[in-house]
């Protein structure tokens, strides 16, 4: 077990319509070379974030102390679980964070109620060939495994997630835990200055950056950044 946590567990929560499969082939190498073992969660369409908050609690009820992490929506939740569950947080990994406290007209909000209302429109497999038409390879691929098998409830689940609050930069200034946001430079949806806000907010926080070709290339690049970023032995200033 790595020397930085107490804690054998680290709960990975993935980001609106996306799954287990993705978090755990983003997380689950860096975290096993530093003694974690990762438990990735897979999203109830009918209820995402209580979903998420259950399998938190259920980890903490396992292991006690855990580390949390979360992609885009799971980092929105997992952000506020680790904000009232402090001691039970060993620390907190947060990439590509979409919005900060109210999510009415941010990009991420917005795509998702388009998608929502798409197929209700359409169906799944018209809004599918759209989205694989206009979306990297890497992201068609790992959406279409995720839509297929959260379908019927999809729209639901997009709708649930574009209106989920994040915490705010004062809530967020509270959480003195151990921190890393990963941020992706050239990502509309999730904007970077979102990363650098939440992690000028976080007390004892790093930022690490990536960028979309580097997620599709190896999407173990985001659970690398956060190990890079835990592993420092004292808090350090943004990296960007």
């Amino acid at each position: 077990m790595h020397s930085r946590f107490d804690t054998l567990a680290a709960v990975v929560l993935p980001g609106t319509g996306s799954d287990a499969r993705f978090t755990e082939d983003a997380f689950s190498a860096a975290f096993a070379g530093v003694g974690l073992t990762t438990i990735a969660v897979e999203p109830d369409p009918t209820g995402v974030v209580e979903s998420y908050v259950g399998a938190l609690n259920a980890a903490k009820r396992r292991h006690g102390r855990i580390v949390v992490a979360g992609i885009s929506l799971g980092a929105a939740v997992a952000a506020r679980w680790a904000a009232d569950n402090a001691s039970s947080t060993a620390a907190l990994a947060l990439a590509l964070p979409a919005w900060t406290g109210d999510p009415t007209g941010t990009p991420a909000a917005l795509s998702a109620q388009f998608t929502a209302r798409s197929l209700r429109e359409v169906g799944l497999d018209a809004v599918t060939t759209a989205m694989s038409s206009s979306s990297p390879e890497w992201l068609a691929r790992t959406l279409r495994r995720s839509w297929a098998s959260q379908w019927p409830a999809l729209p639901d689940a997009l709708d649930e997630a574009a209106r989920h609050r994040s915490l705010g930069l004062d809530e967020l200034a509270r959480i003195e835990l151990p921190t890393v946001v990963v941020g992706a430079v050239d990502d509309a949806v999730h904007p970077i200055e979102v990363a650098r806000n939440w992690a000028r907010a976080l007390p004892n926080c790093v930022l690490r950056t990536v960028t979309l070709d580097m997620i599709g290339n190896d999407a173990g690049c985001l659970g690398r950044a956060v190990v890079d970023g835990l592993e420092l032995g004292s808090p350090q200033p943004p990296s960007c």
